[in-house]
């Protein structure tokens, strides 16, 4: 039975293993990562029951998976810059779209492998095909492994997706500047009381605040704005004082209990600029390798990717489980059927985020909240 060779520990990679290894077959990840806990792994999920609840459920984790919901995380605002209310919906547990912290989430996949099944402090550093659908690889620190069934899980800056396509990610304009507050409830009141029980949204067109409520009193920011990278880069944010006041300064005359996000932020403001494939990457089929999650179908954050990856580990290793034989019957059907799956999603990551920011913030996603729950 062929091995699987997996490139990175996140969620599709991560749930491609478990569920590979529930079936017998043998499959190794390689994590650039010197622990599983050498970073945070970022902010709050929601789990949407046809992709990422299914692939939860494949990989026999969905009481677990219950376990770690945040209990009303699905309510949902949306304020102007000065805080009035414009849209409200509460949690009632009906959403079906439970919210967890991925943290929380890659760690009962990490629990539910064997021990040996990450292999952590391995950075790839090259990759190259042998032939007959094996490849080298060889990691920073000497490494060398060769691959009968390799799979890139390694994120939107991938290294495998070279020997599959020359695509590389493209900026999309805007950046989202991350932020926390702790212990909101006692320290920030006016603040927490504004963000709510689960996500709130202040937009205006070209920039935007956007909170997640998490468990013990957190609220989690991303700031966009829609400016060049060149922009960003003028900003010191190995200086947090200064890099406060920049940003602080794009959002003159906002209410304070949302530019608290920015002046009051307890950690160090972190850039994070905003890249995707272009809508519908596709590649020619390629013997012994292929993509799942960002390094195949990044797209902007709008709830979709962590689902995306979710499933697309869930549905490669029932395509390896199906043909136990023939690896390229596997991907090929995986391939097949992922494409224009994520070809999709892509498409409604890229209206949302325009949405959230075009010529219309916030009323176009307000319309689209209440056209969804009209539907619900």
């Amino acid at each position: 039975m062929t091995s699987v060779t997996i490139i990175g520990a996140g969620l599709g990679g991560l749930v491609l293993a478990r569920i590979l290894h529930l079936n017998g077959i043998p499959a190794t990840i390689f994590e650039a990562d010197p622990s599983a806990d050498a970073r945070k792994q970022g902010g709050q999920l929601d789990i949407h029951p046809e992709d990422g609840q299914v692939a939860l459920a494949a990989a026999g984790l969905t009481e677990a998976f219950q376990a770690i919901i945040h209990e009303g995380g699905q309510a949902t605002r949306l304020v102007d810059a000065q805080g009035v209310l414009l849209f409200e919906q509460g949690d009632d547990g009906s959403g079906g779209r439970p919210e967890v912290l991925r943290g929380d989430l890659r760690r009962i996949l990490l629990e539910s492998l064997p021990q040996d099944a990450v292999q952590w402090g391995h950075k790839l550093t090259a990759v190259a095909p042998l032939g007959r659908g094996q490849h080298a690889l060889t990691f920073e620190d000497g490494t060398t492994v060769t691959s009968d069934l390799l799979v890139g899980a390694d994120g939107a800056w991938s290294k495998v997706r070279s020997l599959l396509s020359d695509a590389v990610p493209a900026y999309l304009g805007t950046s989202f500047v991350e932020t926390w507050l702790f212990d909101v409830d006692l320290r920030h009141p006016a603040t927490a009381e504004m963000a709510g029980a689960g996500a709130m949204f202040a937009l205006v067109p070209g920039q935007g605040i956007f909170i997640h409520r998490e468990a013990g009193a957190v609220l989690h920011a991303y700031i966009a704005l829609t400016r060049p990278l060149d922009w960003f880069g003028t900003i010191d944010f190995s200086e947090p004082a200064i890099a406060k006041g920049r940003i602080a300064a794009e959002f003159k005359g906002w209410a304070p209990e949302l530019t608290a996000l920015i002046t009051a932020a307890d950690t160090p403001l972190v850039l994070r600029p905003l890249h995707a494939l272009p809508t519908g990457h596709r590649w020619a089929r390629v013997p012994g390798v292929t993509l799942i999650g960002d390094a195949a179908h990044l797209a902007p954050p709008a709830g979709e990717g962590a689902n995306m990856a979710l499933l697309d580990g869930a549905e490669l290793a029932a395509a390896i489980v199906a043909h136990p034989d023939s690896v390229e019957a596997a991907l090929a059907a995986f391939e097949a059927a992922m494409f224009p799956r994520a070809e999709a999603a892509a498409a409604v990551s890229h209206e949302i985020l325009a949405l959230c920011l075009d010529d219309r913030a916030p009323f176009g996603l307000i319309d689209f909240f209440q056209s969804a729950a009209h539907q619900a």
